[in-house]
């Protein structure tokens, strides 16, 4: 039987528009959930994945599959039941998965066959066989995984246009933050894989660039970090000659040897949320653990550009406690903290969220034309109705943010602090520049659209 497994493109993220820069393809990730089901499907089936972030195709032209299984990102679910709807009225069969469908299960169903909720592990088995006898259900809820019985991905299936290759290693994240559907999807317990299945899966990735996809790589107790040493132990070991990128806490700088060992195993950058440049916004949005032992931000971003690691950091737009200035606030605290390169974001309440919840029931939630709205949802628009900004109001400091972090000033302070530094001051130039250009690009997207949301 043939299968399609397809990742949905959201034409307004010109972030992944391969067309409109062709440095974006250090910012396409490959869709890992995709080929780790793949991984899972027997070997009888004829698999294809089909990423639309590389190209939209025409499905007209392709042998027709006896199933399609969708994934989703909440942003991506307009064009998922497009695509769904496209394969219906062939009488193909539809699956859907991922982090959307697991939290809106009941919309999902109005526009596919089945729905698998939560990790897939558990269930796909069940799914196929099902298909096979004609017996498919309409819901598939999963439990956690078991994370000793991980299937490799099948890196094999996605083999060109990448920059980088992606692996997880870990899965749930204790923080809970009210903003991330991470702990409500994978659970606040952390959960990691035997190292040597790492390992293993490592060796079969052909970019040497590689995303560690896991929410939090080095986690927050003594166990966790002990946990990422011994990762980075395996991979110096393994001497695969690989580069990789992943999300941390900040707490990674306090710790010398976990530094070392991060470095000597590949480590290039980290990404880390921030969140807020206030102590009130943090304590809002539930990152208390941001605040402990009083730190400074900015030695610890030192640290661990000490070591060569560049930092990307994050904060969000729009809390409850911001006030007018927000912008350029955000810009000033990042560059006080020294980041390489500053990802702000709106803040966006996502299904399966306390924030969801909480602006869901005072009636905030500014885009609600669903599921055409959720193309929105990529935390590059003002979803919501803020508490102390206009949607106009909201975009302009988005932009103050963006022009005062990314002036030519600015960009050409770090790439000379890189260069006397020996800290890859070309990726430093490259990742600002595409990060300026792509913020300008929202902000034309955001004034051409014909925005009907509240606000």
């Amino acid at each position: 039987m043939r299968l399609y497994l397809i990742n949905p493109f959201n034409s307004l993220v010109s972030l992944v528009n391969l067309k409109a820069s062709r440095w974006n393809r250090y910012r396409v990730w490959k869709p890992l959930g995709l080929l780790t089901v793949a991984g899972l499907t027997p070997a009888e089936w004829d698999i294809t994945i089909i990423d639309e972030n590389m190209g939209v195709r025409d499905y007209d032209t392709l042998p027709p599959p006896d199933v399609v299984g969708i994934t989703a990102f909440t942003s991506q679910s307009s064009r998922a039941y497009e695509i769904a709807a496209e394969f219906r009225r062939r009488g193909v069969l539809v699956v859907m998965g991922g982090i959307h469908a697991t939290m809106c299960q009941e919309e999902a169903l109005e526009y596919v066959d089945a729905v698998v909720a939560g990790e897939a592990e558990n269930v796909w088995q069940d799914v196929l066989t099902d298909i096979q006898n004609h017996q498919l259900k309409r819901i598939y809820a999963c439990r956690h995984a078991d994370m000793t019985h991980i299937s490799p991905a099948r890196h094999d299936l996605l083999k060109t246009g990448y920059a980088f290759g992606a692996i997880q290693t870990t899965r749930g994240c204790p923080l809970n933050c009210s903003f991330c559907s991470v702990s409500a999807f994978n659970g606040q317990r952390y959960r990691h894989r035997p190292i040597d299945h790492v390992i293993a899966e490592f060796k079969q990735i052909r970019e040497k660039r590689v995303l560690i996809v896991d929410d939090n790589l080095i986690g927050t107790a003594p166990a966790h970090i002990k946990r990422a040493k011994e990762l980075f132990h395996a991979l110096i070991k393994a001497d695969l000659n690989k580069q990789w990128i992943g999300q941390v806490t900040v707490n990674m700088a306090d710790d010398e040897e976990l530094m070392t060992l991060a470095v000597q195993s590949g480590c290039r950058g980290v990404f880390i949320g921030f969140e807020s440049p206030t102590p009130e916004g943090l304590a809002e949005v539930g990152k208390k653990f941001n605040l402990l032992k009083g730190r400074n931000f900015r030695t610890s971003v030192r640290r661990l550009q000490q070591h060569g690691i560049l930092v990307v950091g994050s904060f969000i737009m729009g809390l409850d406690t911001d006030q007018a200035g927000i912008g350029k606030r955000i810009a000033q605290t990042a560059s006080r903290y020294g980041v390489d390169i500053l990802n702000a974001l709106y803040l966006t309440p996502l299904p399966g969220t306390r924030l969801w919840d909480s602006m869901k029931a005072q009636n905030r939630i500014a885009a609600d034309n669903f599921p055409h709205d959720w193309r929105y949802y990529t935390l590059g628009f003002p979803t919501a109705l803020y508490k102390n900004f206009t949607r106009e109001d909201i975009l302009a400091e988005m932009h103050a943010c963006d022009r005062h972090f990314y002036s030519r000033w600015g960009i050409l302070r770090r790439v000379i602090r890189n260069f006397l530094l020996h800290r890859r001051p070309v990726l430093t130039l490259v990742s600002n520049l595409s990060y300026r250009k792509n913020a300008r690009l929202t902000q034309r997207t955001c004034d051409k659209l014909d925005w009907h949301v509240r606000g």
